[in-house]
């Protein structure tokens, strides 16, 4: 999961260190016994087993391997011992896997090699081929996002049925998807997708998804080279080499279920963590870190016998680091009548980053430049955080719904959410590092997606901090007399359509 910050720093210390309380806000629960329980020593118990997990199984616990089918175990194990009842929903996913990485590469006129990389879900294989630029290519940029090459079917010349050709995309307007899903109507035989070129659009197009298998070899590209050659297209024939290697398979994964023994089913607050990594590392903060805190919230849940109002249900996502798929696969097996009974979704992905910062998901969109926050009942849901770190006399920054983590799946029906989350791959700002410490100009997480996020990639700080915040927040929302809205209801809205904004799936750009 990975997010960004919405506020500069003098905002942060003019409205976080006050509280801030939303209209028909839910009841002051006194939670310091069960913070006293969530302890970070219990806490890395648990990131100590995924890390044994992991050592055991080739240093990684993504879905579809035997260290995410480990880790299943483990959680389940202590759910179960805790006293738990405890579900595994089974899914079918597309694994994903670059067996070896992909290269790009002009054979004629010139002979030159380019950095590249593979879109996630690019199918698999080497072609040499003349490269077609669409019609309509935006070059130079304009400063705003305004290409919308390869967004029609119009867009592409019609490829030859003899020769293989490769197709050249500019970033822009419409989803990856749907601009490979044009070339391969069209006839190509690969495709090479370079970045926009407007400002924050013009390095490698990096971290990219098509969300499902693509039928051909995709790479990305940066502006400059993406320009290079379509300006070498313009001048006459260009030859290159697009390379994959590629696993496009379908795997089965699973999702954890836990509902609490006491609390109204007919309001439940689902609670949740994904619990596999990526495959390059053992994702022990990515997500080994929201896992651990869920879990270990569970566990003293039941140890101080707390009987909640509403039902708690801690939830365990598979296939998060595919695109979110173990939530999606959840909320879609869901029908309207369960769907009206969650009446909030609680998130945490990547609580224990080393240079952090105190991120709270901005349910309100006050923060956001578009005004974009969660459903009706996420801005309560962010005051239960703000005002208790206020109380800590802790600031926080806000952060986007952009639809990076599991959260997105329930916010497209309507449904309330919040959480936090302590920063991934983005740099520090000077201004927070003034607020929050650490290091400025240095990732939230250096680690973040490699084989070095391990348990020595946590902040001890940070998971004490935002571990005391996620129990408060989870015993609050569960013993509340008080709901979100101006009639004290606690209920979602019924389902209604997905939103289409997001520019992201999990962890990859999906436009």
């Amino acid at each position: 999961m990975r997010a960004r910050a919405l506020l500069g720093a003098g905002a942060v210390v003019a409205a976080m260190l006050v509280p801030v309380t939303a209209a028909s806000a839910v009841d002051d629960v006194n939670t310091n016994k069960l913070r006293k329980s969530v302890t970070v020593n219990g806490i890395l118990a648990h990131e100590r087993a995924l890390q044994r997990i992991a050592n055991n199984n080739d240093g990684t616990r993504a879905s579809g391997t035997p260290g995410y089918a480990a880790s299943v175990d483990y959680v389940k194990k202590e759910l179960k011992k805790a006293g738990y009842k405890v579900t595994e929903q089974q899914f079918e996913f597309p694994y994903y896997q670059e067996v070896t990485p992909a290269t790009l590469s002009q054979v004629s006129p010139s002979t030159v090699p380019y950095e590249t990389e593979s879109l996630q879900y690019s199918g698999s294989g080497t072609v040499t081929g003349t490269l077609v630029a669409t019609v309509n290519a935006v070059i130079p940029a304009t400063p705003a996002p305004s290409s919308s090459s390869g967004c029609a079917a119009g867009d592409f010349v019609p490829a030859s049925a003899t020769e293989p050709q490769v197709a050249l995309i500019q970033r822009g307007t419409c989803t990856f998807a749907e601009k490979v899903a044009n070339a391969v109507a069209a006839g190509y035989d690969a495709a090479v997708v370079f970045n926009e070129g407007n400002p924050g659009r013009t390095d490698l197009l990096s971290g990219v998804t098509l969300g499902g298998p693509a039928a051909i070899p995709v790479v990305g590209a940066s502006y400059a080279d993406g320009v290079e050659l379509y300006n070498a297209t313009q001048a006459g024939p260009v030859s290159v080499q697009v390379g994959t290697n590629i696993i496009n398979e379908t795997r089965t994964t699973s999702n954890i279920i836990a509902d609490s023994p006491k609390g109204d089913p007919a309001k439940t607050v689902v609670v949740g963590a994904h619990l596999d990594s990526v495959l390059e590392g053992p994702g022990i903060n990515d997500n080994g870190s929201g896992t651990s805190v869920v879990l270990e919230t569970a566990i003293q849940m039941q140890k101080l016998k707390i009987k909640p109002r509403q039902q708690v249900r801690f939830a365990f996502w598979g296939a998060e680091e595919s695109g979110l798929l173990g939530s999606e696969h959840y909320v879609a097996s869901l029908t309207d009548p369960q769907l009206s009974t969650i009446y909030a979704n609680l998130n945490f992905d990547m609580l224990g980053s080393p240079n952090y910062v105190r991120f709270v998901y901005d349910g309100d969109g006050s923060a956001d430049p578009e005004g974009l926050g969660g459903p009706a009942g996420s801005a309560q849901i962010e005051s239960v955080f703000t005002d208790y770190f206020a109380g800590q006399g802790l600031a926080t920054s806000p952060t986007a719904f952009d639809g990076r983590s599991d959260y997105g799946p329930f916010i497209a029906v309507g449904i309330p959410a919040g959480g936090l989350f302590s920063g991934a791959e983005d740099l520090k700002t000077a201004e927070e590092a003034a607020i929050y410490g650490g290091t400025a100009g240095e990732p939230y997480d250096a680690c973040y997606h490699q084989a070095c996020d391990t348990t020595n990639n946590l902040s001890t700080a940070a998971l004490n901090e935002l571990g005391d915040a996620a129990a408060h927040a989870v015993m609050t929302l569960a013993t509340t007399k008080s709901g979100f809205f101006e009639d004290g209801s606690r209920r979602a809205a019924p389902k209604v359509a997905p939103a289409d904004g997001f520019m992201y799936k999990g962890s990859h750009l999906i436009r």
